[in-house]
């Protein structure tokens, strides 16, 4: 490093998060990452969360503050971003948090091996919810995007805050303003300038439920599942992220097709595909019926259960 120049640029967008600011700020600074700067973005927040954030920044020197008008979380990760001087950039969301030792280990590994552009480590995810649980990997390299994509299911874990990532990355990208599920919008598009990928077996991202979060929001909003099949929909069109057979990929993808048209009834826009090699009683169904068949006749049934219930 030169010139005063950081090796990791962590960023923070902070909205309405009195309870669990401190914690998550704790637990970054906690990770004695040399050469690490830490930027918290307020996004309009209309509580105690600036003031919050400039004590935070008199406290520690590592601490940048920026003070915007709320634009959501991908207008606050991009202001971020843009304000980043670190070689590599990484995301923690205001109501999590890091457990120790976590970022050190993975800037030595990317440091001493200069192809790999993105390393993924755990999450412990929905913490303190009932369905919570551990998203492990392996030690392991990906030469590619599709191969990390297929062999870890990628589509299952497109989080922000759980990779560390090349600035580079970052030229042409950014988050998708207004959209939900902003992460599936934009870590596909990163991936696929990636020369490795990397997955860690240590440290550990701590996603903590959130009843009053985006994420939770989300899962009776017909407007967020549209917007989580149009980045599928994007994302399936580049040839790394192509169905290719993958079986795995299809269903998960009809899955979430199924709850949208569920809660909203609008046209399917998942592709019908016709699978030579069956595992499922589901795809057996869907090429015998197809999906809009299979997306109409589930919402009926929901709706007459709904009835039975009330």
């Amino acid at each position: 490093m030169t010139g005063g120049q950081k090796t990791l640029s962590v960023i923070v967008p902070i909205y309405k998060v009195e309870d669990t600011l401190d914690r998550c700020i704790e637990s970054i600074v906690a990770q004695k990452c040399s050469g690490m700067e830490i930027i918290l973005v307020d996004d309009g927040s209309p509580d105690r969360c600036p003031a919050m954030c400039d004590e935070w920044a008199l406290r520690d020197s590592s601490i940048r503050v920026i003070h915007k008008e709320n634009g959501g979380l991908s207008d606050a990760r991009n202001a971020g971003i843009d304000a980043a001087q670190g070689e590599f950039i990484t995301f923690t969301d205001s109501d999590d948090y890091l457990s120790p030792h976590t970022y050190a280990p993975i800037i030595a590994y990317l440091q001493a091996h200069e192809t790999t552009d993105i390393m993924e480590f755990p999450v412990s995810v929905h913490e303190g919810a009932a369905k919570q649980y551990r998203q492990t990997f392996k030690d392991a390299v990906f030469a590619n995007a599709a191969e990390y994509w297929h062999q870890t299911k990628g589509w299952r874990h497109t989080y922000a805050w759980n990779k560390i990532y090349r600035r580079h990355l970052f030229c042409t990208e950014r988050f998708p303003a207004g959209k939900v599920f902003e992460d599936m919008h934009t870590i596909p598009m990163l991936l696929n300038n990636c020369r490795h990928i990397a997955t860690c077996s240590t440290g550990c991202y701590h996603y903590c439920y959130n009843s009053t979060g985006i994420a939770a929001k989300a899962d009776h909003d017909a407007g967020a599942y549209r917007s989580l099949l149009e980045a599928h929909m994007k994302a399936i069109q580049i040839p790394a992220f192509a169905l290719n057979g993958d079986e795995r990929y299809y269903l998960d993808l009809v899955n979430i097709q199924i709850y949208a048209h569920e809660i909203s009834g609008e046209k399917p826009v998942i592709p019908f595909v016709r699978f030579r090699s069956i595992l499922s009683l589901k795809t057996i169904l869907f090429n015998i019926l197809g999906i809009r068949f299979i997306c109409s006749f589930n919402r009926f049934m929901r709706q007459i259960i709904k009835r039975r219930n009330t």
